[in-house]
């Protein structure tokens, strides 16, 4: 359930080529969730911002998911997934999620080693050892955030570019195929966009893959190159976000360009 509603509401390893990041520091994106016949079933917020508590300065990207309106009325679900980038080479470093659902308030954190080639999947206060998982080739990321970060490839309908998505523990070795050009409204305006859809072409189709599920986003073809809609098919309904609003860094030297924080944030929140 959890994994439905945040899609709808990403030996040394050889050389490689540095992963430009799609989000910069202080740009955020808003998306209103529809589920089925529900226009207002919840909100997708992600945020970008400058990080201080490592080692060394790192990009953390915020994504928020909650249930809204009536559809919060049926479920009350809120969630939250913090990633952390280098801002150089552009590889994810660690990342942590939570959720909260009916009293379960399940979360985890993982960091990866690329030069042992795994990650380590940890759950606080769990006196189990952290699961060490296999980190295959490619640059791991969430799929919200490996969806987003589309908007800097730069495909042709009929071209292709793979991925390598995380879900919980299991690695997704995606393809994603640049389908089509299409005309998309929407509250900030009509986009001519290029549609997007990631599959499972190198290896057996697995989780909401092999249940028949398909994803897809539309990416603007302007110079923003907005992902102003994601849609989840599923076997029970399509769930689709919808961009609302979209902020950019504030410029060098004003007040808002330091200290910025994600919608919601404090304190409290880990950090791995």
């Amino acid at each position: 359930m959890r994994l439905k509603l945040a899609l709808i509401l990403l030996a040394v390893l050889p050389a490689r080529a540095e992963t430009r990041l799609a989000l910069r520091e202080g740009e955020s994106l808003t998306y209103r969730v529809s589920w089925a016949v529900l226009p207002g079933a919840g909100e997708i917020k992600i945020f970008a911002a400058a990080d201080q508590t490592g080692p060394s300065p790192r990009l953390r990207v915020t994504t928020t998911t909650r249930t809204r309106g009536f559809a919060r009325l049926l479920m009350q679900f809120d969630a939250r997934a913090d990633s952390y980038f280098d801002p150089t080479s552009g590889r994810l470093l660690a990342l942590s999620e939570s959720s909260e659902q009916r009293n379960k308030k399940p979360e985890h954190s993982v960091t990866f080693d690329y030069a042992a080639a795994q990650a380590i999947y940890t759950v606080p206060n769990q006196t189990d050892r952290p699961l060490i998982l296999p980190l295959p080739a490619g640059d791991p990321m969430d799929l919200i955030t490996q969806l987003v970060q589309t908007r800097s490839w730069d495909l042709k309908p009929g071209e292709k570019r793979d991925a390598l998505v995380l879900f919980n523990t299991d690695f997704y070795e995606l393809t994603i195929h640049a389908s089509r050009y299409e005309e998309v409204r929407t509250s900030l305006g009509t986009f001519n966009t290029l549609v997007l859809e990631p599959r499972m072409d190198k290896t057996p189709p697995k989780g909401m893959f092999k249940r028949g599920s398909s994803v897809r986003v539309w990416i603007s073809q302007d110079g923003n190159h907005l992902p102003v809609k994601f849609e989840v098919e599923f076997k029970i309904g399509t769930g689709t976000a919808t961009l609302e609003s979209h902020g950019v860094p504030a410029p060098a030297g004003s007040a808002n360009a330091a200290g910025a924080k994600p919608p919601g944030s404090d304190e409290k929140n880990s950090r791995p």
